[in-house]
């Protein structure tokens, strides 16, 4: 069995290059991939009822807000996280266009405490680089991995990864407490990974 302290190293060192390699792009490459991912017609139907949570980008993060967009104009109810704490899955709160936001946990936007909390039948995810099994290296702390568990051990959830192009890598070394991405969106293709 790999080491555990071994494979947070292999980690960190690939989120290091495709950290690297995202924040070589220009802003205005970074706002026509988000752009171009939200033209495409959306990976899943949009049923009555469905909730979406996206998230706040933060330093060079693709933007999710023209996926969330479409989204919504198609009929779902929107949703951003936030942070309890370490340890903690992410809770998911109501939030639409328009509505407050407060500076959370690093000065990430999210929604206010009074607003409710949902349990999303999409998740938006964020990633500092992914592979084409559904893996993905976050952060490191862990927050979407303890958040897409809780919520899929209720109900069925869709994890969607949103990066560019040039934050895919060949192979995310992996332990048991990853959660695996069903899609990921780039401003090249739609990877379908539900079948892999």
């Amino acid at each position: 069995m790999p080491d555990p302290s071994d494979i947070q190293t292999r980690k960190a060192e690939r989120r290091n290059v495709a950290l690297t390699l995202r924040d070589a792009l220009p802003p205005t490459v970074r706002q026509a991939a988000a752009e171009a991912i939200a033209k495409r017609p959306l990976p899943i139907a949009v049923t009555p009822g469905m909730i979406v949570a996206g998230f706040s980008p933060m330093k060079t993060e693709i933007n999710p807000l023209p996926l969330l967009r479409k989204f919504a104009e198609a009929g779902a109810s929107l949703a951003l996280p936030c942070i309890v704490g370490r340890g903690h899955a992410l809770i998911m709160r109501a939030w639409d266009f328009g509505a407050a936001l407060e500076s959370g946990q690093w000065g990430i936007r999210e929604p206010r405490v009074d607003a409710a909390e949902v349990a999303p039948d999409i998740v938006i995810v964020p990633l500092a680089a992914f592979d084409r099994t559904g893996n993905r290296i976050g952060y490191g702390a862990g927050y979407y991995d303890m958040t897409l568990a809780a919520l899929r051990a209720k109900k069925k959830v869709v994890a969607i990864g949103i990066a560019f192009a040039a934050q895919e890598i060949s192979n995310v070394p992996t332990t048991e407490r990853d959660e695996r991405l069903d899609l990921v969106l780039t401003e090249r293709e739609i990877i379908e990974l539900r079948k892999v």
